[in-house]
Parts: structure tokens; C-alpha cells; sequence
């Protein structure tokens, strides 16, 4: 019935610390766990560093304010170091009668009967499980000791999966990062840059020309309220309602940048409905934000007196066309530094699965096509 009960309380505690991912968590739900585990007063969890010194040391068992009175926590000396050095388990009735015992500091509570167990990640020491006054009895027996191997296995593989959750979470903040650098492309550093460029010499046209020196400062100031609005945009990213269909969300973003009434727009998006729930969810959003940068680009720097945009399907893909008859530009010139606009539309093509074509050259406009390829809408769901 004892190793009933016993087995049936490792089950538990490897249960528990298997469902966590957060590293600081998952510690000191170890450090609970073992002393429960095996009925001790005390426990402590120290992890080593690539040194051999305890970097850090959870505790369970002993309040804060005890702790506080207590001190440093230790660095891996004496008994604790024993363990480290050596990656043994070691089990002894009285801390103070053996012969490593390095001493308590003042305000420590007093401890005699002791185990220590060595916490292996991927074959390597990372730490040991320290146990301390065996309630119920003078010390801990071969069960106990049996026990706490068996769920520093355990603990070992937990700490691992949290580390790499914790890697992955990292890995995660640094695309964050490189997609916000995407985002804040030139459209708007490039605009506060020509708005900087076309005032520098308004304080001489104050004098020579007055007239021109005012029509600068009004340019500047609805190319500035247009930035404003990207920057807005890019802030709340517009994040699309679940029932908004692609059509709308496409019209939505053509109304929101296309601010020229100069440049005839045609908008083909009579398939477009028909591709709703055939796109993942991370596809929609890089298509959106083609739609988004590829739309900016025609109706800021084209020059074009006419713009098509088109969504269709084709061959089991969805096809995106964004096409001008405006100014053009060389592919094989090379991109200036901090211009990020063509590399952001390859980028978010390759993020999505799908593949990108641009076709322009000087004088002859511009074509983006973009194909996605297209899934079960079951598939998406799921």
C-alpha cells in the first residue's frame, strides 16, 4: 500500500511540473512538489552554473522573511558542493556529523537529516534537489531516495521543455522585431525624410518667394497628416473582425491609403469572396498587408494616372495583381540603404507560403503578382 501511495504521488508531482512552460514556475514547482513527495520540512532546488556554483536556489518549506533573515544564498560549498562536484546522490542521518559540513549561517534553521539528489538536462548536471528534516521519522530511507531519482528525471525533462519554450518565446520577440523593422519600411521614414527635404528652403523662399514658400509649407503639412495616418495604421495594425470577408477588408484598405482622386482605381474582386476560409489565418494577413504596401506604393511614388487590383484564383492558388501604367522603376538598381519596400513584399510572400513576381522597368509601370496557395477550409479551421 506504501509503494502504492508512493508511485501514486510521483504520478502526481511529474503530472504537474510536465503541464508548465514557464521556467521560473516550473522550478519552484519542483522545489513544492519533492518535499511534498517525500515528506520533508525543507527543500531546495539549486541550479549550477557552467562553473559548478549555484547560480540560483529555490526554496520551499521556509518563509520569505526567514530567508531574508538568512542572507546570500549559498554558492555551492561544503555538503551542497560535494553533490555538485561529485553528481551523486547522498543521503546522511545528521548534516552536522559529516565531514564536508561546511556550516549554517546565522538565522538558519536548524537541520539534520538530509538528501540530496543530482537534476540531470540532457546528460548534464544542471542542479540538485536538497531535502532536509524527514518528518515522521529520524531520516530518509532507499524509498525516499528512489523517489527523488525517479522525479529528477523528470524534473530534468521539464526544465529542458521550459528552456526551450522560453528559447522559442525569444526566437518569437526577435521576429517581432525584424516584422516591426518590415513594417516601419521607407514609406514612412522616406515621407518624413521628403517633408524634412522640401522645408529646407522655405526660410529663403520666405524672402525671394513667399507665394511658393506657403504652397510648400501646406504640401508639407497633408503629407504629414498622411504619415500620421500610417503610423496610426501601423500602431493598431486595423485588426480585421473574424466576419469581415476579403473583399471588404481589401476596399477597406484601398480607401484607407488611396488618398488621389487623380488616379483612376479598378478593383476586381469578384472571386475574392470565394476565397474566404480557403487562406490561413497568416496568409490573410500577409495578403493584407501586400494589398496594404504594394497600394501605398502605386498612389505615393507611380505617378500612374490608372491602377488595377485584382483577387482571383487560380489553379488551386489565389492570385493577387497590383499593376500601374506609372513611372516604373530598375529592378537592377541598387536599393538604397534603409529602403525596405520590395524586400517587405518578398518577405511577407515567402512568410505566407506563396511566391511574388515583380515586373517594372522606367516608363513602363509597375505589376506585383502574388500567388498563395489555397487550403480545404476545413484545414483552416482545424
Amino acid at each position: 500500500m506504501r509503494s502504492d501511495d508512493a508511485l501514486y504521488a510521483l504520478d502526481e508531482a511529474t503530472r504537474a511540473i510536465a503541464g508548465e512552460l514557464d521556467l521560473d514556475k516550473v522550478l519552484q514547482l519542483m522545489v513544492d512538489s519533492v518535499r511534498t513527495l517525500v515528506g520533508s520540512r525543507y527543500a531546495a532546488l539549486g541550479i549550477v552554473d557552467s562553473e559548478g556554483a549555484i547560480e540560483r536556489f529555490i526554496t520551499s518549506g521556509i518563509s520569505p522573511e526567514s530567508r531574508a533573515r538568512i542572507g546570500a544564498p549559498p554558492r555551492g560549498h561544503g555538503l551542497l558542493g560535494t553533490i555538485i562536484r561529485e553528481g551523486v546522490t547522498l543521503r546522511i542521518p545528521d548534516i552536522a556529523a559529516h565531514s564536508d559540513t561546511y556550516g549554517f549561517p546565522p538565522n538558519h534553521p536548524p537541520m539534520h537529516s538530509f538528501l540530496g539528489v543530482p537534476v540531470l538536462v540532457g546528460g548534464e548536471p544542471t542542479g540538485n534537489f536538497y531535502l532536509t528534516e524527514k518528518q515522521g521519522a529520524p531520516e530518509f530511507d532507499e524509498r525516499d531516495e528512489e523517489l527523488v531519482e525517479m522525479f529528477a528525471v523528470h524534473a530534468g525533462i521539464a526544465i529542458q521543455n521550459a528552456r526551450l519554450h522560453r528559447k522559442v518565446q525569444e526566437l518569437a520577440v526577435v521576429d517581432e522585431r525584424l516584422r516591426i523593422s518590415r513594417d516601419l519600411h521607407d514609406g514612412i521614414i522616406q515621407s518624413i525624410y521628403s517633408v524634412g527635404l522640401s522645408l529646407e528652403d522655405v526660410p529663403e523662399l520666405m524672402t525671394e518667394d513667399p507665394s511658393e514658400a506657403a504652397t510648400r509649407i501646406d504640401r508639407a503639412i497633408d503629407r504629414l497628416n498622411m504619415t500620421i495616418g500610417d503610423i496610426r495604421t501601423f500602431i493598431t495594425r486595423l485588426a480585421t473582425p473574424p466576419d469581415t470577408s476579403l473583399s471588404m477588408a481589401i476596399r477597406g484598405l484601398v480607401a484607407e491609403v488611396a488618398h488621389d482622386p487623380r488616379m483612376e482605381l479598378d478593383l476586381d474582386l469578384a472571386q475574392a469572396d470565394a476565397l474566404d476560409g480557403r487562406l490561413t489565418p497568416e496568409a490573410t494577413n500577409e495578403l493584407l498587408q501586400i494589398v496594404r504596401e504594394g497600394i501605398n506604393n502605386t498612389f505615393r511614388h507611380s505617378g500612374a494616372a490608372h491602377a488595377r487590383i485584382a483577387l482571383t484564383s487560380r489553379d488551386g492558388d489565389a492570385v493577387l495583381e497590383i499593376a500601374d501604367d506609372g513611372s516604373g522603376f530598375d529592378l537592377s538598381a541598387p536599393v538604397h540603404r534603409g529602403h525596405f519596400g520590395l524586400a517587405n513584399l518578398r518577405n511577407r510572400a515567402r512568410l505566407a507560403g506563396g511566391d511574388i513576381v515583380i515586373d517594372s522597368a522606367p516608363g513602363k509601370g509597375t505589376r506585383i503578382l502574388v500567388r498563395l496557395p489555397l487550403v480545404e477550409a476545413e484545414t483552416v479551421a482545424r
